[in-house]
């Protein structure tokens, strides 16, 4: 038996095949070809299988968002074949002797810049599409595999660890849980597992080696344990943990439909935390009453260059729409320390948890700011849209954000654009500084939202990221809890709610803590929905205490 050990991040017991995540260096260097004949043969063969992809891809969107949202791939698969574009690769190809990838990207190049040029804002929004489908074109000469999983079994996908912007690009249908050399709890790959709902496991080092590649594995996401031969012992508690899974996924099916209320009347809002629009499935599946976060960053980590106003509006206004009048929370753009993204050109900071991120560089980058405002607010016509700010720490900021929504809003109603005015304007609470000026700030603002993994962090000075800090890493500090029961009380204070969006939410052991501190609002991962949902059924508002936050 080989057992392996590390730090289980989702709970769960799942069996599968373990397959290392596939990097592929895309560096793209001109050759002459001899044999074009032959170059141009791979480009066809390229072009097939882009155009075939790309199908697959839009009957999936059509199933899972319908018409419109499908549209977007059936528009690329047709550029494939643009007869100006192609004859744009041909022509470089015959006057440059050169080979396909070269081609195709010098071509993509050309149009993109063309596109990026023309005044009409429509014709603008074209230019990622054309970076998009170069980008396919030259993948599929390359070789590189779409998600980096080049398997027809679902897998068990290891990796040293996975960067914010690859977990965006994987094929979700082909995992069945994650195994990290290294990572966090707090990282995006356990995120995205939490999200899923699949057992997930970091930190397990050199232990975890690539030449176990293809060997049969069972992970246990409750004790951070990866077990290939298990003895029959351990084969015996892994089958009974797996049995039991299943039978309290049924019984938390009992669940759907049921309202978020305790024993003696008190409600309470059960959201989702979302990354993407795809991840609205699992919100539906799991029955979530709303979205309490979605991550807008995911639009710029998948993106080669910013998206443009037209690209934010199609995710923003796709979730809006398929959410049915429930309230869905946007934060706005938050990058900076563990999100990096290249074309931001941010400067290497010694401490980038403490440096321009999230807010910070939305209002340092007015421009960058008002284009997403824009696609907000003009989605906020097509459902029940909040926008939220992050890393709030002074009341100044929330001014400025304040007056770039008004600008935003002016612009719009001059141009007839619909939007909802009382589109409801809310921050994270994150910092101590929030904390301890949340009176101030609640009288600004519709709601708080508290973002428990950075108030951690930063009152208790322990990086988030950083497995070695261990037991010193407590989120039930009576600090932390305390700071949320100052922001409970200022927001109540001031006749706003406020929820919780860390993953503390989803704490079974805090809840009675929540309850008693009158949190209105829990945003979890869309799988912690039911569990959570049972507890508040079961409990008792009134007899809930705040022992929790004694020392």
């Amino acid at each position: 038996m080989i057992l392996i050990q590390g730090k289980g991040v989702s709970r769960g017991v799942v069996k599968g095949p373990l397959y290392f995540y596939q990097r592929t260096d895309r560096q793209i260097v001109q050759r002459v070809c001899e044999d074009l004949e032959a170059e141009k043969a791979r480009l066809a063969d390229a072009q097939q299988r882009s155009i075939e992809q790309l199908g697959v891809l839009a009957e999936k969107c059509r199933e899972e968002a319908g018409d419109e949202a499908a549209v977007l791939f059936e528009t690329h698969a047709m550029f494939v074949e643009d007869d100006d574009y192609v004859e744009c690769i041909m022509d470089m190809l015959d006057s440059e002797q050169c080979n396909a990838e070269y081609a195709v990207q010098q071509a993509g190049e050309q149009f993109a810049a063309m596109f990026a040029a023309m005044d009409d804002a429509y014709m603008r929004a074209r230019s990622a599409d054309i970076r998009d489908v170069t980008t396919r074109i030259i993948n599929n000469l390359l070789g590189i595999v779409e998600g980096g999983i080049d398997s027809d079994v679902p897998v068990i996908l290891a990796a040293d660890d996975l960067a914010p912007s690859e977990t965006l690009q994987l094929d979700k249908s082909k995992i069945l849980g994650f195994a990290l050399q290294g990572g966090s709890g707090n990282g995006h790959t356990a995120i995205l597992a939490r999200t899923m709902g699949i057992p997930a496991i970091c930190g397990m080092g050199d232990a975890l080696k690539p030449e176990l590649e293809g060997r049969t594995a069972y992970i246990d996401g409750e004790t951070g344990r990866v077990i290939l031969d298990p003895d029959n012992l351990t084969l015996q508690t892994l089958r009974e943990k797996f049995e039991k899974q299943e039978q309290l996924k049924a019984l938390m099916q009992t669940m759907r439909g049921q309202e978020d209320v305790t024993l003696d009347g008190r409600h309470i809002n059960v959201y989702c935390n979302i990354g993407s629009p795809e991840d609205v499935a699992a919100v539906q599946a799991n029955d979530g009453q709303g979205i309490g976060l979605f991550r807008s960053e995911f639009l710029y980590l998948a993106s080669s260059d910013y998206p443009t106003e037209d690209e934010q509006f199609e995710a923003y206004k796709t979730v809006a729409a398929a959410m049915n009048g429930k309230r869905v929370i946007i934060r706005t753009l938050d990058i900076g320390a563990d999100k990096n993204v290249g074309y931001f050109d941010l400067k290497k900071e010694e401490n980038p948890a403490l440096g321009v991120r999230a807010i910070r560089i939305c209002l340092n980058r007015p421009e960058v700011f008002r284009t997403q405002l824009r696609a907000l607010y003009r989605a906020s016509a097509f459902g029940k849209v909040a926008i939220m700010f992050p890393m709030i720490t002074s009341v100044w900021e929330v001014k400025e954000c304040r007056r770039a929504c008004e600008a935003v809003m002016k612009e719009l109603k001059a141009e007839g654009i619909p939007f909802n005015p009382e589109t409801e304007i809310g921050i994270m609470v994150e910092t101590p500084a929030s904390v301890f000026v949340a009176e101030d700030l609640a009288k600004l603002v519709d709601f708080f939202s508290v973002g428990t993994n950075d108030l951690t962090q930063y009152t208790l000075a322990c990086d988030r990221q950083c497995n070695d800090l261990g037991k010193f890493f407590d989120p039930h500090h009576p600090a932390v809890l305390r700071a949320l029961k100052m922001t409970a009380d200022a927001a109540h204070k001031a006749g706003i709610w406020v929820g919780i969006c860390g993953e503390l939410g989803a704490d079974l052991s805090l809840l009675p803590t929540f309850l008693a501190m009158g949190i209105d609002e829990l945003s979890v991962s869309p799988a912690s929905v039911l569990p959570l949902r049972a507890e508040i059924r079961k409990s008792i508002a009134q007899l809930c205490t705040l022992e929790a936050l004694e020392c």
